[in-house]
Order: structure tokens, then C-alpha cells, then sequence
């Protein structure tokens, strides 16, 4: 079945509910300005760490340090500020896979309209990467929806991939299974779905092979989607 719907009034209705760095893109308008959360340390806030993280040296060329590959007081402030804004918990300044996943993130943010790895189709397609645990949406290989953090399946539940289409959506939707909340589901292949989850995003371990989002991300999916869209997906998760 063909589902038509006017798209543009579709991504106007559902903008406002977005939070910073999830924004939904108009084809033919400016790309939309995403306000950043401060990094300000609050009272209280975790010791910085001394240690060398294994991603230092992204962590560093993203947030423009000097690339040495070496913690530095100056190197833990400024990703102690990165991981507040991102809300990575604990705020250590310590450069692990959490604060990894972030970086991949917000690059592919930047590439904007750029971006690549969802075959162009006619129709909203869900794009959800694996391999960089993202997920956005395009309309005929237009990105409507900017890249937003995702956590697919742990070792043993993997998330399927391949074409899919959702089949079913439930706004309240409660697990029997595992026993817990999936706000926003959108079902797509044999029990796995998009869905809300209340855990920090980048966090291990994986999902039991849903696709989680953070909240605000998952209620404009639900804002946005209806059955029979299609949903892609590829790739492969990393956990640590």
C-alpha cells in the first residue's frame, strides 16, 4: 500500500517537539539552528579524570584541542564540558567509547544533506546505521529528519538487517517479554521496533534488538511515521 501524505506541513507540525541537535530539515529552507545545552561544570561535579582514554584523539580533533593523543587538565575540561552537554554520565573528562559514540554523532549532524549509506528511494525511508548508532530520515534520498542518537541490539539480539516497513504502532506499548516500558513503538520486523527509551542513549548494553531512541526523538518519529513506511537498516554494533 501507498502512503501520500503532504510532508512539508507533516515536518512543520512535528518541529517544535524537537529537542537540541535532533532537527527536522524542510526541503527548501535553511537548515534549522539547534541550540547547545551549556557545558558549564555544576557543584558537585565529577573529579576530572587523569587517565588517557582510548578515543582521545577524536575526542581532541573533534572539540579542536591539540591532537597529542594525551589527557591534559585542558583536554579533561573541555571533554568533561562535551560529555555535560551530550549528557554523558559520569561527566569525567575520561574519552571512552560513550563519549566516542557522541563524536560520531554530531559528525554526522555536520554532513548535513551529505550524508550516506540509505539507497535513495521514493517515500519516507527510516535510515538506522548500525556501525555508527544513528538513525535519520530521508524522503525520496531528501534528509527530512537530521541525524538523532540510536542504540541498536546487543550480541545475541541483534537488529535485523535489511527493508523493512512498520506494521504496527503502539503509543503506550508495555514488553510482556522484557518486562518494560517501549513509548512510541513502531514495529518493523518480527517484535523489534523504533521505540523511546528512558536509559542514556549511548550507553551499553544494547537493546534485546529494538531500536532505542531517546524520548524526544522517539515522539517525533511517532509524529512523523505511519504504517508502511519503510525502514532501513545496516551495518553492525559495537559494544564494549
Amino acid at each position: 500500500m501507498t502512503w501520500v501524505r503532504p510532508l512539508t506541513a507533516l515536518v512543520a507540525a512535528v518541529s517544535a517537539a524537537l529537542i537540541p541537535m535532533a532537527a527536522v530539515a524542510v526541503p527548501g529552507e535553511a537548515d534549522p539552528v539547534r541550540p547547545v545545552r551549556s557545558g558549564a561544570a555544576p557543584a558537585g561535579a565529577a573529579a576530572c579524570s587523569t587517565s588517557t582514554g582510548p578515543y582521545q584523539r577524536e575526542a581532541e580533533r573533534h572539540l579542536g584541542l591539540p591532537v597529542d593523543g594525551k589527557q591534559s587538565p585542558e583536554d579533561c575540561r573541555a571533554i568533561a564540558a562535551f560529555q555535560r552537554r551530550v549528557e554523558i554520565e559520569p561527566a569525567e573528562g575520561y574519552a571512552g567509547l560513550y563519549t566516542y559514540r557522541a563524536i560520531v554523532w554530531e559528525r554526522a549532524v555536520a554532513e548535513g544533506s551529505a550524508i550516506k549509506g540509505c539507497p535513495d528511494r521514493s517515500g519516507l525511508v527510516v535510515c538506522v546505521d548500525k556501525t555508527r548508532q544513528i538513525l535519520w530520515v530521508e524522503d525520496g534520498g531528501r534528509l527530512v529528519v537530521a541525524p538523532v542518537p540510536a542504540r541498536s541490539g546487543r550480541p545475541g539480539y541483534e537488529t535485523r538487517s535489511g527493508w523493512f516497513t512498520v506494521y504496527q504502532r503502539e503509543k503506550e506499548f508495555w514488553s510482556t517479554q522484557f518486562d518494560g516500558p517501549m513509548p512510541f513503538a513502531q514495529f518493523f520486523s518480527g517484535g523489534q521496533a523504533l521505540h523511546a527509551s528512558y536509559r542514556p542513549i549511548f550507553e551499553d548494553p544494547g537493546s534485546h534488538g529494538c531500536v532505542n531512541l531517546r524520548y524526544e526523538d522517539a515522539r517525533v518519529l511517532w509524529n512523523l511515521l505511519r504504517e508502511g513506511d519503510a525502514v532501513y537498516v545496516w551495518g553492525s554494533r559495537s559494544d564494549g
